[in-house]
């Protein structure tokens, strides 16, 4: 099937050449996975004369998967005189209601609006690196350093080595269980036995469990360590930290194969505490000499967890594999050098879209997996009202972590919140320019986030929820395949911009 202005999938952009493969009008979109009740609806929007109407409705909210759908009406006002400047109703559209983008950040479960959520987060990691979006660039001269922070290990389970055998140090014993502890083959990464246990019943499924609901705990507990590490450092008292230097991180929470998440940070030392932040750092600490205090205080980390039911609990920590190392803003030719910030920044926004879904997928559904839902509900079955794993049966399906899966300290840079407003404010000016007839004015970040108080105008709006989703599976299917189009072109539009 053939999707009529397939150029519309891919972004008005007219100049770009035809070499990527779909560009143009007559290249087909990949349905070739469709029910026959889904293609019949294609169909029926194509012989119905309603397809063009749809493609439009799709654009607008970017081929969002699962589009909030509403009807009512809204005015803007202009606030020193009361002037209605302009008016929208929903009843205008085609189909008699208003389509907004569902926002949700699981590539899983939106491909469009998780590619948006991914760039936000990409721009607010990379303003933090080398400055930008109102974040000064000498921040840039700041020590920096990518952390990683794993779990420890639970039991043995197989792993991908670059081609070398999984476990063959353990030759050829045998657990309590009677199961080899060795194994010798050479798995590939995308093997699924990768993290599976060697042997199911040596697992220590409560103690994964229960560290996979504490952890976010640690991680707090290691922000604190680290700033007294730092102090430490630098000879100042905990509590006078922030006039000499101040912590600022970016994180993500990623699931190992093992269905255990472990922490991705940029952890930058600032200034003394202002209230526009982004002070020098202190000479006396460099970005080597900062890695080497954050594993510091990742050996200090600890928490007494409590038993769930009188199963598990006791002291956890952090794994024994911790990676600290150093950023700069820009590598060169030399390979020997630190690790490059904007491409921590794209890895760190690749894998805030993802979820414990998208490691446990049907393809997954391996005996070590139901194990471990049964474990957590097993678990969630003991808890009592009050304790401490009260909630721990709504938190299954995330495999027992219960933290946010990217986050970041108030003065690391921007906020998401921020780069939301000012797109919105960018696309509502280009409207109001488009539709007069004028040219879009060039405006800076600054601009475009300024303060709501600052706007002359005031939207005033009655809106009422009427369902989620598009109208039948075929809509849904052609909004996928129109998103994966435009991802691909991006991708496409990279790598060329890359290569020359």
């Amino acid at each position: 099937m053939r999707e009529r202005g397939g150029g519309r999938a891919l972004m008005d952009d007219r100049s770009a050449p035809f070499g990527f493969p779909g560009y143009s009008d007559d290249a087909p979109l990949d349905l070739g996975s469709l029910g026959a009740a889904a293609r019949q609806s294609a169909l029926d929007r194509l012989v119905g004369g309603t397809f063009d109407a749809w493609a439009d409705a799709a654009a607008r909210v970017g081929h969002c998967a699962h589009p909030i759908r509403l009807v009512g009406s809204s005015r803007r006002v202009d606030r020193a005189t009361g002037e209605v400047l302009s008016s929208y109703s929903s009843a205008h559209e085609p189909f008699g209601v208003t389509y907004v983008r569902c926002g949700n950040r699981r590539a899983s479960v939106c491909p469009a609006c998780s590619r948006i959520y991914a760039r936000d987060t990409f721009e607010m990691i990379r303003a933090g690196v080398v400055g930008g979006k109102s974040v000064p660039e000498e921040v840039s001269g700041n020590p920096l350093v990518f952390l990683t922070l794993t779990a420890p290990s639970f039991g043995s389970v197989h792993a991908a080595k670059g081609g070398q055998r999984c476990r063959p140090r353990d030759g050829h014993g045998v657990c309590e269980h009677g199961r080899a502890v060795a194994c010798w083959r050479a798995h590939e990464d995308g093997d699924l036995d990768v993290g599976t246990p060697i042997c199911s019943d040596c697992y220590d499924y409560v103690g994964h469990a229960i560290w996979q609901w504490w952890a976010p705990e640690l991680w707090r507990r290691f922000t604190i360590a680290a700033r007294r590490v730092i102090a430490r450092a630098l000879g100042v008292p905990d509590s006078r930290l922030r006039e000499v230097a101040t912590l600022q991180y970016a994180k993500v929470a990623e699931y190992q194969a093992r269905g255990v998440v472990h922490f991705h940070a940029l952890v930058r030392l600032d200034g003394p505490k202002t209230p526009e932040g982004y002070a020098a750092a202190p000479d006396s600490i460099s970005a080597g000499v900062l890695a080497g205090l954050l594993e510091d205080a990742v050996a200090r980390v600890h928490f007494d967890a409590p038993s769930c039911g009188g199963q598990g609990g006791g002291r956890l920590r952090f794994g024994a594999q911790v990676d600290a190392r150093t950023v700069t803003g820009s590598r060169g030719d030399d390979p020997d050098a630190p690790l490059v910030g904007e491409q921590v920044a794209g890895y760190l926004a690749k894998y805030a879209t993802k979820a414990a879904s998208d490691t446990t997928d049907p393809r997954r559904e391996s005996v070590h997996y139901r194990r471990l839902r049964a474990t957590l509900d097993d678990l969630a079955d003991q808890r009592t009202s009050g304790d401490d794993y009260e909630l721990l049966g709504k938190w299954v399906h995330m495999l027992g972590f219960r933290g946010h899966f990217s986050s970041k300290s108030r003065k690391y840079s921007i906020t998401l919140g921020a780069l939301r407003r000012a797109r919105q404010r960018w696309q509502r000016i280009a409207a109001d320019c488009a539709r007069d007839g004028r040219e879009v004015p060039v405006l800076d970040f600054a601009d475009l986030i300024a303060d709501d108080e600052e706007e002359t105008t005031l939207v005033v709006g009655s809106w009422r929820y009427v369902g989620t989703g598009w109208d039948n599976d075929g809509d849904t299917a052609l909004a996928l395949a129109a998103a994966d189009r435009a991802r691909a072109y991006d991708q496409w539009r990279a790598e060329r911009a890359r290569a020359n």
